[in-house]
């Protein structure tokens, strides 16, 4: 080959490349809409009052912790060299009663469903007894 052939086969090499760096950007966006697709097929669906009902649970669980008790952090202090006090770290250490405050406004939402592969274990263990 020659030059003005090596060249040629270059420019169109880079023009292929970037058609279908053209289409796998299409195909990755396709596959990442697909991908959620498949994550959200079994989820319940809710209407927009619904969600709002979750929301006000969620709220409300969050305002009845009470942030400013201090026994709910653990703290530490550090002192700069000019010797003032300041906060290392400050971190929520209750936080499971948090996430029990917010679970009892959310449950309180819903009816749990029976769960039908456990009416099925129960009835086979009769039928085998």
């Amino acid at each position: 080959m020659n030059e003005l052939d090596l060249t040629t086969k270059i420019e169109g090499l880079k023009k292929a490349i970037a058609e279908h760096k053209d289409f796998a950007g299409n195909y990755e966006s396709d596959l990442a809409k697909c991908e959620q697709e498949l994550k959200d097929l079994y989820k319940p669906v809710l209407t927009p009052s619904q969600l709002d009902d979750i929301y006000e649970a969620v709220e409300e669980g969050v305002n009845k912790f009470d942030f400013s008790d201090s026994d709910n952090y653990d703290k530490e202090f550090g002192i700069d060299y000019d010797g003032r006090v300041h906060f290392e770290s400050l971190e929520l250490c209750n936080h499971q009663d948090l996430v029990e405050m917010i679970v009892e406004k959310v449950s309180k939402l819903f009816v749990e469903a029976e769960c039908p592969e456990d009416e099925l274990d129960t009835t086979e263990a009769d039928n085998h007894a």
